[in-house]
């Protein structure tokens, strides 16, 4: 049971099955009350009818003999006097209930019905009697022709043109009223199951047809995971639905998962690449040191362990920023500071840096990877200038914006976004010490996207290389 309601479709069914089932019936609720009200009214009228029909007559001073009554069955009629002594009845009514007395044979019919003192001058009374205007309902049963019902009494006191006042009752069916009330019950009785037998089936097929693309997808899902085949996709239904649009995300997911694990084993490949060279010079060393204690080089065993210090470091500071790794608490930083600093960290250098700080922004961020991403620039310009590298520093449109430059040979349009790739080093004839292991450029990329920012590769007017940051500066208030 719980296995087949744990399916959505099953629980879809039986839950719009539940929704128009209570919606069935508080509506079939609400028919047969409206139903009831309505004939209740209507009956409430025609025996108000019938029962000013009668008072009309004895306000004109008809006599009890010759009242003109309406039809015994449909509308059985009682007149009481004063001390609940009966004037006049229905000539076929043989009991009644509701209308506070029970009497119908203490009169004689109205064919000769007269007061007990043989006073019959009500029709000779000059003027016309009175009827009140809001009559009074009651329910009650009538016998009349040897029929039992249940009618819907209306009362009128009349006051005869002789001063004498009498209340009319006069009745009105409801079998009738009981009768359509029952028979819209046994069809909503009857109709309810069948309507929820359709509802549940349609909603049962319209639900499997809009989860079959689900189904497909879970299915190729689960194959793709099984063989551990990221190039293949999972159907797209041509519906422009919720479905379609999870297909969609789910290939866009399958790519770039895909191009995650492509990227991955390429780094863990480059990586091995990069770290062989050095470990198997320092594996040379050691061994030509073993057998020559006089020819141990030092200085060369202190390079090759420093450079493998930076590159693991720079694969471990790569490793945390792929894993999503985000300055937690950031400070403010200036950034006029950081340029100064690490321009007078390369005094002496091979290639001076000139500075031109035009501004002072403050961004948020770590100070020391904001400063491992100048050193990483200055350090590529340094590599690759002919006389000289500058390092600007500027605010534009809200931003804090540094463009390193330097006057060597310049990137090619081609690989200006090449470049920031992990391990691509555009001079392959170069020596190990000259180019490094090519991350200096994509550990800065990383870091100052980390930051909210921006690197991009430009060219300067004389042909030189030109990297441009730009960062969000700090918002104040």
């Amino acid at each position: 049971m719980n296995r087949w309601f744990g399916s959505v479709r099953a629980r879809t069914t039986v839950g719009a099955t539940v929704v128009v089932a209570i919606a069935l019936v508080v509506a079939g609720l609400a028919v047969v009350l409206l139903l009831r009200a309505n004939l209740g009214e209507q009956a409430d009228l025609r025996a108000e009818v019938a029962a000013r029909e009668v008072a009309g007559q004895l306000a004109s001073g008809t006599p009890y003999s010759a009242l003109d009554l309406p039809d015994d069955e449909d509308h059985p009629v009682q007149v009481i006097g004063s001390g609940g002594r009966l004037r006049a009845a229905s000539e076929d009514l043989k009991a009644i209930s509701g209308t506070g007395s029970g009497a119908v044979r203490s009169a004689p019919s109205p064919s000769t019905t007269s007061d007990d003192d043989g006073d019959d001058r009500d029709g000779d009374a000059p003027g016309r009697g009175e009827i009140s205007s809001h009559p009074g309902y009651s329910t009650g049963t009538a016998t009349v022709d040897g029929r039992t019902g249940e009618y819907r009494f209306a009362a009128l006191r009349v006051t005869t043109p002789a001063g004498e006042t009498v209340t009319v009752y006069a009745g009105a069916d409801l079998e009738s009223a009981h009768a359509a009330v029952g028979t819209v019950t046994r069809a909503m009785l009857i109709g309810l199951p069948l309507l929820l037998a359709v509802v549940a089936g349609v909603t049962w097929l319209v639900t499997r047809r809009a989860l079959r693309p689900v189904a497909a997808i879970r299915t190729e899902l689960a194959e793709i995971t099984a063989a551990g085949d990221l190039a293949r996709r999972v159907p797209e239904p041509r519906t422009r639905d919720e479905v379609a649009h999870l297909a969609a995300t789910t290939n866009a997911t399958l790519s770039a998962l895909e191009r995650s694990v492509a990227r991955q084993r390429g780094f863990v490949a480059d990586a091995s690449h990069e770290l062989r060279s050095p470990i198997a010079s320092l594996r040379t060393q050691l061994e030509v040191a073993a057998a020559h204690p006089e020819l141990l080089d030092l200085d060369g065993l202190v390079d090759d362990v420093v450079r493998l210090q930076h590159l693991a470091a720079d694969l471990l500071l790569l490793a945390r920023l792929d894993a999503g790794d985000r300055p937690l608490a950031g400070e403010p930083v200036s950034l006029a500071e950081l340029v100064r600093e690490e321009a007078d960290r390369r005094a002496g250098a091979r290639v001076p840096v000139e500075t031109d700080v035009a501004a002072s922004p403050r961004v948020v961020g770590s100070r020391g990877r904001l400063s491992r991403v100048l050193g990483n620039l200055l350090d590529n310009a340094q590599r690759h200038a002919a006389t000289v590298v500058r390092i600007t520093l500027a605010q534009e449109n809200g931003q804090a914006v540094v463009r390193v430059t330097d006057d060597g040979p310049g990137v090619p349009a081609a690989d200006r976004e090449r470049i920031f790739e992990r391990f691509v080093r555009l001079d392959d004839a170069r020596s190990r010490d000259e180019g490094g292991a090519g991350l200096g450029l994509a550990i800065a990329r990383d870091l100052v996207r980390a930051h909210g920012g921006t690197l991009v590769s430009g060219e300067t007017p004389e042909g030189g290389a030109l990297f441009e940051v730009r960062l969000p500066i700090e918002r104040i208030g």
